[in-house]
């Protein structure tokens, strides 16, 4: 009887088991790898509202506390695709677990930091390890199950997760800020690590291609400047405003290292991210899929928690409890998608989760003029949340389709990189929306969120009717035949 192998290391041309239901090795290699995603997806939002209490611990000026969050953004975005790549190479099991230990180390380090640097570097080895573990973890499991139910089931949990993951941040570094200490927001992760490094060693096998070329060193390093440079210029105009020379000049700098860097890659021998995948279109326009769904929906739960604490009076865990609904709502949307994807297919799938979402996001436009506003606010963030996952899940399943286990680690990498943008690309566009719109008014901020999340649902309805029209056909197609009809596609 043929086993699920959980690291894409087969025989050479031995074909995927059949979908069917996991072993308990299996099982539990599943729990491993879907425990990562959701604490490296908490990490994301875990220290926000901490902030200015680790600035009073600490010593840290005003000013320089947005870089305890901007420091782990980075090197988590900047970092992703050269991982990516080098779990396809050197291993995945391999890089999982070292980066899940450096993740243990560098969260011990924080919760004991006495000294702003110490903090500050923690959270750079936080970032590498985000970036490390999560394109592994994600190849895992994408070379674990064969294209069809299985697989998008696992990805359906994983994207509901992760999902999870930031609304959980939100509320669990509130309680534990409020009634132990914000250091407890790093030493939860040292307990994960040790956890999942007893078991993963015995249930995760090892995976890399055949062969292993020489890494494309050149491209690496440009592909990660431009990401590191994108996600700062957006930053910093989140933080400040678009017209910071700082912010126009970093993203400036991340075209001309982009257009370098594909320069590149369209002339080494083995380039990090082949052409070819990106010219498939349901790599490329997947990819941008993930991006809006990522962006609009991060970018919305900041306008509502703006609207909740500046206009309704909402205390900080209010308003992070209050969003518990839309945590449901992405746990929702995470185990419908594999269902919704088995349906429809999955670019019907993307189409309909952007076009529900558009139109959960629709009565919030509302919330001033009606008596029960709060009601509305929670069903809509639960439908929003829930329409989200499903066009994750529709995404992810689109953006790994067809492709060899080889290049698993890269495809992977590259819809990391893309969910990572878009949540660093949402806020500071919304920011500049809310303040255009306010008019500098204090008594302006309910009518400047209005005018962002009008922008949010016309984005998401516009999502919907772009991907409806570019997003490949051969995406839909079920059975046996599906891989070669996807790989046709591109």
């Amino acid at each position: 009887m043929t086993t699920t192998d959980l690291s894409g290391t087969r025989p050479a041309g031995s074909p995927h088991p059949a979908a069917g239901g996991p072993r308990t090795r299996e099982r539990l290699a599943l729990l491993v790898l879907l425990t990562a995603s959701f604490t490296l997806a908490v990490d994301f939002s875990i220290l926000n509202v901490a902030l200015p209490r680790i600035g009073a611990d600490l010593g840290f000026a005003l000013a320089d506390l947005q870089w305890i969050a901007t420091s782990f953004a980075l090197c988590a975005a900047g970092f992703t695709l050269f991982f990516g790549r080098c779990a396809d190479l050197y291993g995945r099991r391999r890089q999982f677990l070292a980066g899940i230990a450096l993740l243990g180390v560098a969260s011990l380090a924080g919760g004991l930091a006495q000294e702003p640097w110490l903090l500050l570097a923690a959270r750079v080895a936080q970032g590498i390890a985000t970036a490390a573990v999560t394109p592994a973890a994600l190849s895992l499991l994408t070379t674990a199950f064969p294209e069809g139910p299985s697989r998008e089931r696992a990805l359906g949990l994983n994207g509901a997760l992760m999902a999870a993951g930031f609304t959980t941040g939100a509320v669990l570094g509130g309680l534990l800020t409020d009634l132990i200490s914000w250091r407890w927001a790093f030493f939860v992760n040292v307990i994960v690590a040790v956890v999942v490094l007893a078991v993963a060693p015995a249930v995760l096998r090892e995976g890399r291609a055949a062969e292993r070329p020489q890494l494309d060193l050149p491209g690496a390093v440009t592909v990660t400047l431009a990401l590191i440079a994108g996600v700062f210029g957006l930053t910093r105009a989140g933080e400040g405003s678009w017209s910071d020379p700082a912010a126009w000049g970093s993203l400036a700098a991340a075209a001309v290292l982009l257009a370098l860097f594909l320069r590149i890659e369209s002339r080494v021998r083995r380039p990090l991210l082949p052409p070819r995948l990106l010219a498939r279109r349901s790599v490329g326009w997947g990819n941008l899929a993930g991006m809006l769904a990522f962006a609009t929906e991060t970018s919305l739960v900041f306008l509502l928690t703006l609207y909740l604490q500046e206009v309704r009076g909402f205390t900080p865990l209010q308003a992070g409890l209050t969003f518990a609904v839309l945590g449901a709502g992405t746990v929702a949307g995470g185990m419908a998608g594999p269902r919704v994807i088995a349906r429809l297919g999955g670019k019907r799938t993307v189409v309909a989760g952007f076009a529900v979402q558009a139109a959960a996001t629709a009565p919030l436009l509302l919330l001033g003029h009606l008596p029960g506003w709060l009601a509305v606010l929670l069903v809509a963030a639960f439908m929003g949340g829930a329409a989200n996952l499903v066009a994750i899940v529709g995404y992810m399943v689109t953006a790994t389709s067809g492709l060899p286990d080889a290049e698993q680690g890269v495809a992977t990498g590259l819809a990391t990189m893309s969910q990572q943008v878009g949540i660093t690309l949402g806020t500071p566009v919304m920011s500049t929306v809310v303040a255009l719109a306010a008019a500098g008014s204090a008594a302006g901020v309910e009518r400047g969120v209005m005018a962002a999340v009008a922008v949010d649902a016309l984005l998401c309805a516009g999502a919907a009717v772009l991907f409806g029209l570019v997003l490949p056909r051969a995406a839909d197609a079920r059975g046996p035949g599906r891989v070669a009809a996807v790989a046709q596609a591109g």
